[in-house]
Formats: structure tokens, C-alpha cells, sequence
């Protein structure tokens, strides 16, 4: 009887998996896009861009869950010649598939930006977080909206984002 149970389950486990991931389709597996906005460090403003690649996973039909990394550059500087420049972040991201085309989700995460300023470059480490919404345009290309905080270390303060992309899915 247990074995008749276990064969039965099974089986469902594996008639329902493949509708659970249509289900999710346009925001699960392995995506890469650009962006590019507006970027403030204190009093300073600029324009950030960059790329992002990341890999979402469906956790229910309505929540995806997966890491992102970004790799961008800002036109952030101040009158002391101290320019913002390169940026990396590794996040996770969370999301809710509002509908079959809208996802709004939240991301933590570490983020590094190297400062360049006349007597050197210093880098500051510091978490990243934000939120945003993402529209399917076709089941491989998306278009996004974003906006993130940065909090560096060592009191250096905060940075704001706010970033457009488009990405596409593989």
C-alpha cells in the first residue's frame, strides 16, 4: 500500500511540475538586460548605467526568488575631483507575479564602488537594497523599473537610484 502512496505521488509531483513552470514562464530562469537613470550621492547627481544578469526561480505559482549580480558606472562627481565610478552588486531578489506580465519585487544585497579622487582610488562596501516592477513584453523581453538605496560603510552615507532597463530572457 505505501508503495502504491509513493508511485501515486510521484507521479502527481510529476504531471504537476511542468504546469506549476508554464505557469510562472515569463519571470523564471536566466536573464541579462541594461540600465540606465538617475544616480545621487549627498548633494551630488549624475547618471548611473550598467548591466545586470540574474536567475529566477518559481517558489509558488505567484513568488520567484533568485540571485542578481550588477556591474555598472556612474557620471557621479564632486568639486573635490572625486568621481563615482565602478559599481558591482550580488543580490537576491523577490518577486510577485502580479499578472501574466507584471512582477513587482523587492532585492537586499553587497554592493562595492570604487571612488577615484586625485590622490587615489579608495573602494567602500556597503548593502543594497530596493524595489521595483518589471513588464513582459514578449515572453523573452522585458522592460523594468528600479529603484535603489546603498548604504556604504564607514559613514560615507547613502546613495539613491533610480534606474529603467530592458532585458531579455534565455
Amino acid at each position: 500500500m505505501k508503495s502504491v502512496i509513493f508511485a501515486a505521488a510521484v507521479a502527481a509531483a510529476a504531471v504537476s511540475a511542468p504546469a506549476f513552470a508554464q505557469d510562472a514562464a515569463p519571470f523564471t530562469g536566466p536573464r541579462a538586460g541594461v540600465t540606465v537613470g538617475y544616480d545621487s550621492l549627498g548633494d551630488e547627481e549624475g547618471v548611473s548605467y550598467g548591466v545586470t544578469a540574474g536567475y529566477d526561480l518559481a517558489v509558488t505559482p505567484n513568488l520567484t526568488f533568485g540571485p542578481e549580480v550588477s556591474f555598472g558606472d556612474s557620471s557621479l562627481d564632486n568639486d573635490f575631483g572625486v568621481d563615482a565610478s565602478r559599481d558591482l552588486a550580488a543580490s537576491v531578489r523577490l518577486g510577485y507575479v502580479v499578472n501574466p506580465q507584471f512582477l513587482a519585487f523587492g532585492k537586499v544585497g553587497y554592493a562595492t564602488t570604487r571612488f577615484e579622487a586625485p590622490v587615489g582610488d579608495t573602494n567602500f562596501e556597503g548593502v543594497r537594497f530596493g524595489g521595483g516592477v518589471e513588464f513582459a513584453l514578449t515572453p523573452n523581453a522585458y522592460i523594468s523599473a528600479e529603484y535603489q538605496r546603498t548604504e556604504y560603510e564607514a559613514e560615507l552615507g547613502g546613495r539613491d537610484a533610480g534606474v529603467v532597463g530592458i532585458g531579455f530572457r534565455f
